[in-house]
């Protein structure tokens, strides 16, 4: 994927000889790139971002300024261990983002996927999995191990405990403060988050059919409007919807959830 094509790089900025650049990448003034870093082409490095390794960044990525990108995790039980960052392609990472590498508890790596949008101040703790075409707003943060599935939406201010899974296509309210699994699909908002139907304008917009949404509305009220407990809202949803592809990842979402899920 590198090349070490170094024309993009700043004057001013400082790049690790050890750094794998690929080509068109650019690297602004007053930035640093450490050893063990791979950045795929056309990706962008504004000014004033640090990047550290072991971490691989994809292609097209724009990483903007006061960024700090792959750094030692928060974790009183690392101990230096050589842990990696993975991310993707056509990432933005706004300003004063922070995405940390991963503990050997655990995976040993932080993985962020493709076509995501990181805003101002977000944090990315040790061992995360962020899937694709998320949006993370202003200063959303989340602790370690937590996972993000594909298209969630998580509002600015949203604080999520460690360990806890963010269903694909969910969507978490600014402020909301996550404690327990969200299930896909499904709108979230308080403190601490609490469930208020399916994100349907947001499948909407992704193309869902009318169909499809009538039965994750039907799913939604299996799960907390019939008095069932986990277990059993996924035996109902396996024997009502199993015709429905689109039921699938709400319930593998209900079946991963060792936290439990908001109620």
């Amino acid at each position: 994927m590198a090349t070490n094509d170094w024309s993009g790089v700043h004057p001013q900025a400082i790049v690790d000889p050890s750094a794998r650049l690929g080509d068109n990448v650019t690297v602004g003034p007053w930035s640093y790139i450490g050893p063990d870093v791979e950045i795929g082409e056309g990706t962008e490095i504004l000014s004033h971002v640090v990047v550290k390794g072991p971490t691989v960044i994809g292609r097209n990525n724009r990483i903007f300024q006061f960024s700090s990108i792959g750094e030692e995790c928060q974790d009183k039980k690392y101990a230096g261990e050589p842990t990696t960052l993975v991310i993707g392609d056509n990432n933005v990472i706004r300003e004063n983002c922070t995405v940390h590498r991963g503990t050997v508890q655990d995976r040993g790596e932080t993985r962020i996927g493709s076509g995501n949008l990181l805003m101002a101040y977000v944090h990315v703790a040790h061992d995360c999995i962020v899937g694709d075409n998320t949006i993370l707003a202003n200063c959303a943060t989340l602790a370690g191990h937590v996972s993000v599935g594909d298209f969630a939406i998580l509002g600015g201010g949203t604080m999520v405990h460690q360990f806890c899974h963010i269903g694909p296509h969910s969507m978490a309210a600014g402020g909301s403060i996550v404690l327990k699994d969200i299930p896909a699909y499904v709108m979230a908002s308080g403190q601490s988050a609490q469930p208020h139907g399916m994100n349907v304008e947001g499948l909407k917009r992704r193309g869902f059919s009318k169909d499809v949404l009538l039965a994750l509305r039907r799913a939604y009220k299996v799960i907390y409007r019939q008095g069932l407990t986990t277990e059993q809202a996924v035996e109902e949803l396996e024997k009502s919807y199993s015709d429905v592809a689109e039921i699938r990842p709400l319930i593998d979402s209900l079946r991963g959830a060792h936290r439990g899920i908001i109620r």
